[in-house]
């Protein structure tokens, strides 16, 4: 979790907000995250314990993050999910305010062929601060997440989910390289060829093998720059 979020860091994904978390493999109704503070200062020593409710089973004093029951949440709902990242990747956030679907273009994010749903808040919580602070809200965001490795929250970021760190990390990554390249690609004002849906399950499947590749060069990256 600690190099996760720090290669979040490094490859711009995160700035001194969003979080890594994992669920608890002596506890798996459990989760581990970091104390409140910015990705690219976590160190193994920040990583807390966390109840099934989001709850910090012994705080210490220290500050935890408002947004812990987005994890707490999906880990609920998602037996399969052993990692979650949340963050507010810019290249994410148009696609989130705006009618156009998110749709993969390219085979390293060939998992949004899954499709990428778009969560708003406002629909059932009316007007807030825009942050998954209660349970209930949390719970309404994994519903929408459904069975698919990414949701998109409506003016805040996205949700990117996976049986293990590297892979929600990962996901992370291309689902915002993803958006940008889609933006560009519509900017041309043509039409866009996407992957079909069997090209991105063939893709996926090939990723998840080598993803083990971009994670050692990206930990190796974010570890030279503490």
């Amino acid at each position: 979790m600690a190099t996760g979020s720090r290669v979040l860091a490094d490859l711009g994904i995160v700035d001194a907000f969003g979080h890594v978390s994992a669920r608890s493999p002596a506890n798996p109704r459990h989760f581990l995250m970091a104390r409140s503070i910015a990705p690219a200062q976590v160190t193994a020593n920040d990583i807390m314990e966390f109840d099934e409710n989001g709850e910090p089973v012994d705080a210490k004093n220290r500050a935890v993050f408002l947004e812990r029951f987005i994890h707490a949440e999906v880990y609920r709902a998602r037996p399969d999910v052993n990692a979650v990242v949340h963050t507010h990747s810019p290249g994410v956030i148009p696609f989130s305010v705006s009618r156009t679907p998110l749709r993969p273009l390219y085979h390293n994010a060939a998992f949004l062929g899954e499709g990428a749903p778009v969560w708003d808040i406002g629909k059932e919580f009316g007007a807030t601060d825009m942050l998954v602070r209660n349970n209930a809200i949390g719970k309404s965001l994994a519903t929408a997440l459904g069975d698919k490795s990414v949701v998109l929250m409506r003016g805040h970021g996205d949700v990117t989910v996976g049986p293990a760190v590297q892979a929600a990390v990962f996901r992370a990554y291309y689902t915002d390289v993803n958006a940008r390249l889609q933006a560009q690609a519509m900017g041309l004002g043509t039409e866009v060829t996407y992957l079909s849906a069997e090209e991105a399950a063939k893709a996926d499947g090939v990723n998840m093998v080598i993803m083990d590749r971009a994670w050692v060069l990206w930990k190796q990256k974010a570890q030279s720059t503490k």
